[in-house]
């Protein structure tokens, strides 16, 4: 694209950071007393609090109530700009970036990306299932989810009605557990008042698990106990199983075991996000940056990558740091002292992460935590976890007005046991066939 994106020139050092998650938008505010521009760029002009979107899937949360604008959150920091666009590639050697605007040049920049759904080169999977990657997605969800019930009032066929009611989640991480354990709550105290025509003793929620436990990375004692609350809410839980395929209705195992489904939710893993430009030789399995201890990606002096998109080998982290939440967020916190280091002509500080634990909920009153305070971790299960977990997810959100909401939000579906966003707008993953309704029952 030639021509270059309109932004002032401030005379200053240009920081661009490409991708508003966690790891970008905290350098942003670290950079905020620092002699730089900052320049956020991002295909949305919000920042999405990823580890509810699965409540938002589960009408469990307004999507307003994890989203906050890039611009309100910053308003107040002189030297951010932010522009709505997509960069496609990156010129090193005349340090500009591609955008749909426009070229745009930079001092430093840091790609901070983050991941995408990894269907591991299995085309039919990504067309047939559902991830919950973005709020779109987690919207599509509960639009599908709602749809197909509207969708099971109006068949005779028990097998049809079983491929609308019935649900596989692929992975047993902490996004598979918490969607299953919220379907469960769904299935026993919301469905049945909404659908009274429908059965929901015949709705069945399978966890599939290509290991021999859940929640890897957390102890032992919170993956036993995790597996322990789903099948007290009735999820058929799979453990070392595989899906083999899944072509819109039928999912195969590498067991040969075979579920009739029209939703398959898959949590079952990630890949990173690169971006064109950079040398290949840079960018390791998984499509991560290989990057050292100041997240300065391989081979390059000025470009930086955060998050889940850096790959930073250590000893105590020899295949990269967890993808999750804590790490983006203290590199960049650190980056963003790193560079107003190296402008004030001092060296920058290596990396070190400070792992502060885990924590998963499987629904009311049930959640797992293993968490680390000076230097000792410590196992929580049931309603203290719960209450831990709650108190955590609310503090952490973006915005005074998002914690009030959900807040009160939460406190109100506690009470009441009712999810009361049950509505449909917006994208469905499946029309309903012609073969499907040609059963009508009269009205």
């Amino acid at each position: 694209m030639e021509g270059l994106a309109k932004i002032d020139d401030l005379g200053k050092p240009r920081v661009v950071i490409v991708g508003g998650g966690f790891g970008g938008l905290e350098l942003a505010k670290s950079l905020a007393n620092a002699p730089v521009q900052v320049v956020l760029i991002d295909k949305q002009n919000y920042h999405t609090f990823q580890p509810l979107l699965y409540q938002v899937a589960t009408a469990g949360l307004d999507e307003g109530n994890i989203v906050s604008p890039f611009r309100k959150i910053l308003s107040e920091q002189a030297n951010f700009y932010f522009r709505l666009a997509e960069v496609t590639s990156v010129n090193s050697t005349e340090q500009v970036v591609e955008t749909s605007i426009g070229l745009l040049r930079y001092d430093f920049l840091v790609l901070a990306t983050g991941a995408e759904p990894n269907y591991f080169g299995d085309a039919a999977m990504a067309k047939n299932s559902i991830a919950i990657k973005s709020v779109e997605e987690a919207l599509e969800l509960r639009n599908t989810v709602l749809s197909n019930f509207e969708q099971a009032l109006q068949l005779g066929d028990y097998e049809q009605i079983n491929s609308l009611l019935d649900f596989v989640i692929v992975g047993g991480g902490p996004t598979g557990v918490e969607i299953a354990g919220a379907l469960s709550e769904l299935r026993t105290h919301v469905f049945p008042k909404d659908y009274r025509e429908l059965d929901f003793k015949e709705m069945d929620i399978h966890l599939i698990q290509s290991g021999p436990a859940l929640l890897k990375g957390m102890s032992a004692n919170a993956s036993q106990k995790a597996l322990d609350y789903l099948h007290q809410l009735g999820v058929q839980v799979w453990l070392e199983a595989r899906v083999k395929s899944y072509d819109g209705y039928t999912v195969t195992l590498n067991s040969g075991q075979q579920f009739i489904t029209r939703t398959l939710i898959w949590a079952a893993g990630v890949t990173g996000a690169p971006i064109a430009g950079l040398a290949p030789d840079c960018l390791l399995p998984g499509n991560r940056y290989a990057v050292d201890e100041q997240n300065r990606i391989q081979g390059y002096d000025n470009v930086f990558a955060l998050g889940d998109i850096a790959l930073m080998k250590c000893q105590a982290y020899p295949e990269g740091h967890p993808m999750v939440a804590q790490p983006a967020l203290q590199q960049g916190r650190q980056l963003g002292q790193n560079i107003t280091r190296q402008l004030a002509g001092q060296a920058m500080q290596p990396f070190v992460y400070h792992d502060k634990g885990a924590m998963a909920t499987i629904g009311r009153n049930h959640a797992v935590a293993d968490i680390k305070l000076f230097g000792r971790e410590y196992h929580l299960s049931g309603f203290i976890a719960w209450l831990a977990w709650s108190f955590i997810h609310v503090i952490s959100l973006v915005g005074f007005r998002n914690r009030i909401a959900v807040f009160l939000t939460w406190g109100w579906n506690y009470f009441t046991q009712d999810k009361g966003l049950r509505y449909i707008i917006g994208q469905v993953k499946k029309p309903m066939l012609e073969a499907e309704v040609a059963e009508k029952a009269i009205v």
